[in-house]
């Protein structure tokens, strides 16, 4: 059952739909935040810039701070409200999201540190262009996850599901071509298994971008769709 036309209706109390909407407003800033994170570690591994790498590594407590107030916001709703239906939902899945744009956060504090050693190292390795080019695509699907989140719209959600498997699929494109590349020349394996580190931080971006959109789908739809597959999704749920 598509419930997209209840959300975030109106109730008795003015106060619970403030408190819902300014629960998914901090979820949707955090995740603003979290893209940029992303965006920026990636600028600084292409570009060698140390100082934007710290400044990646330093905004990660901000982010780990913005998942705090909405736990607690959530905690307090659920609490103080017992919400149900639609607004049950949304506040499980801002708890859940919240938790992945975490985690987003911490895989591009990875990729800002392995920037700065390699800064460090000097001549840029191979891989460079792989990581631009697989960063880009989850960057984009964290934007359009988020995207589906503000605007409940639970077939972008399942478009940003589908690209994961492209991203798995260009990851291990990437990582096989690394692996002939430091056989080939074993002095650039140290540089290059960074970036193979650099590769896997995209790839769990990726898995985490789709988690969001999935739960964009149980909070539009009203069915938990992890653990199954697209074609099974589509089935039962978006009936294609």
């Amino acid at each position: 059952m598509d419930t997209k036309t209840d959300l975030m209706t109106h109730h008795i109390s003015q106060q619970f739909n403030t408190e819902l909407e300014e629960l998914r407003n901090n979820l949707l800033s955090m995740g603003g935040q979290v893209e940029k994170q992303v965006s920026d570690a990636i600028d600084a591994l292409v570009n060698a810039d140390s100082e934007g790498a710290i400044s990646v590594c330093e905004k990660d407590t901000d982010i780990n701070a913005m998942e705090l107030t909405i736990d607690d916001e959530c905690s307090r709703i659920l609490a103080r409200r017992q919400p149900a239906a639609s607004d049950l939902r949304l506040v499980l899945a801002c708890t859940k999201a919240s938790t992945d744009l975490e985690r987003i956060g911490d895989e591009a504090a990875k990729i800002a540190r392995f920037a700065i050693s390699l800064t460090e190292q000097g001549e840029a390795p191979k891989g460079y262009i792989e990581a631009r080019h697989i960063g880009n695509h989850v960057r984009q699907m964290v934007q359009d996850a988020l995207n589906a989140f503000a605007r409940f719209d639970a077939d972008l959600a399942l478009a940003v599901a589908k690209e994961d498997k492209s991203v798995d699929r260009e990851y291990k494109s990437a990582t096989r071509e690394l692996v002939t590349y430091m056989m080939e020349d074993p002095r650039s394996i140290t540089r290059v298994l960074n970036i193979m580190w650099v590769l896997r931080s995209l790839e769990r971006i990726g898995d985490h971008a789709r988690n969001i959109a999935e739960y964009v789908i149980y909070l539009v739809k009203g069915k938990d769709v992890r653990h199954i597959g697209i074609k099974r999704i589509q089935a039962e749920v978006f009936d294609k």
